[in-house]
């Protein structure tokens, strides 16, 4: 207990806490967007597990990042997947007509869907919090537990937004499309060429945010015009 007696660690623990917050920002966005299709008293529990489950799986991470970020491929294989989310959870939106989205999915598939995308968006953000964690265990433990009530709090915040303000939900799925194409320009396969033209960086976000809103509201209109 005497790591606990001294300035460092607590300087640590408070980057650690910081770094999530500002990191966390995408990932609410994510949690809220998979969570808003559940019943109320199941997007508690989705929010609760989702969040838990992500800082956890961060935590293992954590340990491996830097080596993970190093394979090829990897980063494309990610940045594809969240596009994919980012489609399935725009298209699957059902308006009708009055503001109110239908009631579909389970509690499994949201917070499925909250890991999967956890884990591709937070490839490159535990490198600064192993970083800051300077290689102790408990450090990293405590300052991710931390967080886990900041991301609920900003996850049930955000799921009250997109119920008032709809807008928001498209928003939601054109970051994550953002995101996704970051991640795919980002991978070492393409380190020369966007090291060369860093343009070419926001061209694959820019790229990303309109196909996951393109498709999404295609397969919108698609559900709409389908035969009851």
């Amino acid at each position: 207990m005497e790591m606990l007696q001294t300035p460092e660690f607590w300087l640590g623990l408070l980057k650690i806490v910081w770094i999530n917050i500002i990191l966390s920002g995408d990932n609410a966005v994510v949690i809220a967007m998979a969570a808003r299709s559940l019943p109320p008293h199941q997007q508690r529990k989705a929010v609760f597990w989702g969040s838990g489950a992500a800082v956890a799986l961060r935590i293992v991470l954590t340990v491996v990042a830097a080596k993970l970020l190093a394979l090829p491929y990897l980063q494309i294989v990610g940045g594809l997947l969240l596009l994919w989310i980012g489609v399935q959870l725009l298209g699957d939106e059902d308006d009708d007509g009055e503001g109110d989205v239908k009631h579909h999915g389970t509690l499994m598939s949201a917070v499925r869907t909250i890991l999967i995308a956890d884990l591709v968006m937070s490839l490159d953000n535990v490198i600064a919090v192993a970083a800051a964690a300077q290689g102790s265990l408990t450090l990293l433990i405590l300052g991710l537990a931390i967080s886990i009530p900041l991301v609920i709090f900003g996850s049930t915040l955000m799921i009250k937004l997109m119920e008032r303000f709809p807008i928001i939900v498209v928003l939601g799925a054109a970051l994550i499309g953002w995101v996704g194409g970051e991640t795919i320009a980002g991978d070492t396969v393409f380190q020369a060429a966007v090291g060369a033209r860093p343009w070419l960086h926001y061209v694959a976000a820019i790229a990303g945010a309109l196909l996951v809103v393109g498709i999404g509201k295609l397969l919108q209109v698609r559900q709409r015009t389908k035969p009851a």
